[in-house]
């Protein structure tokens, strides 16, 4: 199947897609800040320089947008065109993931992955604040190593 754009539109469209400083990442970081919580940016020293970095509570908050790291969720849908190349990059992408949260909780840090379907979509989590609840009261906690926010679910794992 061929793309319906022209390559010129499409890398229009590729180029305006940026890897930090999304608009979920912005949502959380203004609302954290409202609360008091203080954090680095995409911390380079850490292994997959984590979105939000909270040194004060050895905790890390990844925002991942749901296409670009393949979660199996309504937001996610496989594309039609160069389908080898896309299941390659997210299947890449999902590997990388599992071994940076590895190398992370390994090393002490507790690591939170916030799934853009639970801040947009038909499986978000009611309301924003909501989500916001979760996050500061894992983060002034000493709960799970690693903790998930999806459409819908709030998850904990590797405690």
């Amino acid at each position: 199947m061929i793309d319906i754009v022209d390559s010129a539109t499409r890398s229009r469209m590729m180029s305006g897609i940026h890897s930090k400083n999304t608009k979920p990442e912005r949502q959380i970081r203004s609302a954290l800040h409202r609360l008091g919580f203080r954090f680095r940016l995409n911390q380079s020293s850490l292994p997959g320089k984590p979105d939000l970095v909270f040194r004060k509570y050895k905790a890390v908050i990844f925002v991942h947008g749901c296409f670009w790291h393949g979660h199996e969720c309504h937001l996610f849908k496989w594309p039609s065109t160069n389908i080898s190349f896309w299941h390659g990059k997210i299947e890449q992408n999902r590997i990388k993931d599992a071994e940076v949260i590895d190398a992370l909780i390994a090393a002490g840090w507790r690591v939170m992955v916030i799934w853009e379907c639970a801040l947009r979509g038909k499986t978000q989590i009611g309301k924003f604040p909501i989500i916001i609840d979760n996050v500061s009261s894992w983060l002034s906690g000493s709960e799970a190593s690693f903790q998930e926010i999806s459409g819908g679910q709030v998850h904990g794992a590797k405690s």
